[in-house]
């Protein structure tokens, strides 16, 4: 296999890690560790039935997905990194291979990506904590943390940042590769314990920093569309996470800026995609009224404009839940809830030249309802935006890599659009029914101090998902979605 290697000290990523590197301030004393792990995953996904998209040829799939899905995915990671006191350089690198177990459209693919015909960075950064010095106390400025570099927006707990409806994935087109995104961010946390975090990211549809053969240089990143390769989108924010009265309402209140570079699709039929600017601001309150209540309500407005023709662009979302952590299964963590959510639509999206007044998801392109419905989304790729849909949902957890959770309810358009099916039944906004569960469970957990091969772990996970469309479809038979994982970690 032929190789080549991108001159990566040029890209902008790389060149500003090195300065930020120059200006970190002297080690001192400080004794720096080095560390290395690895981890290996192996995930079987089945999926039937998933309604696509019949009223925009652009979709991520226009048609019924009649036939079955069956692929494997496995995934090696290794990881290095360099730790002191206050600072920590890590870097990771990945691949993924894909074994196709039936037809993958018209031909028959056993595998899709071939090892290692592709090796990227998927993290690459500096990062600083409990940083202190006098003219940041002056400022009233207790501590700082930063990371720059490529890094994930989307972790175990869910964003990184905080906002699982704004920010929470960089690379959605192919997810469960990586989450990167390439990020300068800062925390400053202030004297009253309330945080600031300031952030700045860029994300490309090309990704220079990787090695491989030629076949791999056209997979597309961030893009909503299949067809969707120059894709880049940049931006920043900031996030006040504070407290209000006598401390008992945590709120996060946040602005956050994007903008969408114009590109041309490389469909069947090409046509030239404007540039876009959309800022958020929104208030996030996640309030315990006692140990067994608790609420959690964000509201956001965007404004903004599409570059085309100047018109407008920006929509609305409201998420509201109330949670109850029965005190009988306190030890089991278990909280029910009951949580609706609705994303703004627009019911002139087809029409030239009008205005836009669905929700933008920002970077928060990721299976945040459904794994199934990624597949058929309204606008493309995890583009979630035109829904509301409410769940009743249930979570327990039972130790380190051990939990449970499961949720059931009806999903509706908020605008009629003319993208849905329409023959059936008129201008139908009902979309479905969407009921999901999955279980988390530790095969091998590591014990402490453990050294050498004791410290490899092993879990997995199954998660499987029912969807029954609505009219707003044009099936009507029930789709799911099916997946069996294993990981280890060492």
């Amino acid at each position: 296999m032929k190789f080549y290697f991108l001159n990566i000290a040029r890209t902008p990523l790389i060149s500003g890690f090195i300065a930020a590197a120059a200006l970190v301030p002297g080690y001192g004393e400080n004794a720096f560790d080095f560390n290395w792990g690895a981890d290996l995953r192996i995930r079987q996904e089945i999926m039937d039935n998933v309604p696509g998209n019949p009223g925009d040829p652009y979709a991520v799939m226009p048609a019924v997905r009649s036939k079955n899905k069956n692929h494997i995915r496995i995934r090696p990671r290794f990881w290095f990194e360099i730790a002191g006191e206050n600072y920590r350089l890590y870097t990771r690198l990945a691949n993924e291979v894909r074994e196709h177990l039936v037809e993958n459209g018209t031909k028959r693919k056993k595998r899709a990506y071939n090892f290692p015909d592709e090796i990227f960075v998927d993290n690459l950064f500096l990062e600083g904590n409990d940083l202190e010095s006098p003219w940041m106390k002056y400022m009233g400025i207790a501590s700082m943390d930063f990371r720059f570099g490529r890094q994930d927006l989307y972790g175990k707990g869910g964003s990184t940042l905080g906002l699982e409806r704004i920010m929470g994935e960089g690379t959605p087109l192919d997810g469960s590769r990586s989450f990167f995104a390439d990020m300068a961010w800062t925390t400053l946390s202030l004297r009253n314990d309330d945080t600031i975090d300031l952030f700045a990211l860029y994300c490309s549809g090309r990704n220079e920093l990787r090695w491989g053969d030629r076949k791999s240089t056209g997979r597309p990143l961030n893009p909503l569309n299949m067809a969707d390769t120059d894709m880049d989108e940049w931006g920043g924010g900031f996030i006040y996470s504070g407290h209000i009265v006598d401390e008992i309402l945590p709120f996060k209140a946040y602005s956050v800026f994007k903008r969408s570079e114009s590109y041309e699709t490389l469909a069947a039929v090409p046509r030239r995609m404007p540039a876009k600017e959309v800022t958020t601001v929104g208030i996030l309150l996640t309030p315990e009224f006692s140990q067994t209540w608790g609420m959690e309500a964000e509201f956001a407005k965007q404004f903004g404009r599409i570059l085309c023709g100047n018109r407008q662009a920006g929509g609305f979302m409201g998420h509201l839940e109330l949670k109850y952590r029965p005190q009988a299964l306190k030890e089991q963590k278990a909280a029910i809830s009951l949580a609706s959510t609705y994303y703004s639509g627009d019911k002139h999206r087809t029409g030239a030249g009008d205005n836009d007044t669905s929700w933008d998801p920002m970077w928060a392109r990721h299976t945040q309802e459904s794994e199934l419905l990624v597949y058929g989304s309204l606008y493309g790729n995890c583009y979630w935006s035109n829904m509301i849909y409410s769940k009743l949902k249930l979570t327990m957890s039972f130790g380190k890599h051990h939990a449970f959770y499961a949720y059931t309810g009806p999903m509706f358009t908020a605008v009629q659009d003319n993208l849905g099916h329409t023959d059936r039944s008129g201008h139908s906004m009902y979309k479905g029914m969407l009921s999901a569960a999955r279980y988390d469970f530790p095969i091998r957990i590591a014990p402490d101090g453990a050294f050498g091969i004791d410290k490899i772990e092993i879990f997995g996970h199954i998660v499987g998902e029912v969807f029954n469309p609505g009219d707003y479809f044009e099936t009507g038979k029930p789709s799911y979605f099916l997946r069996f994982e294993i990981q280890i970690k060492f």
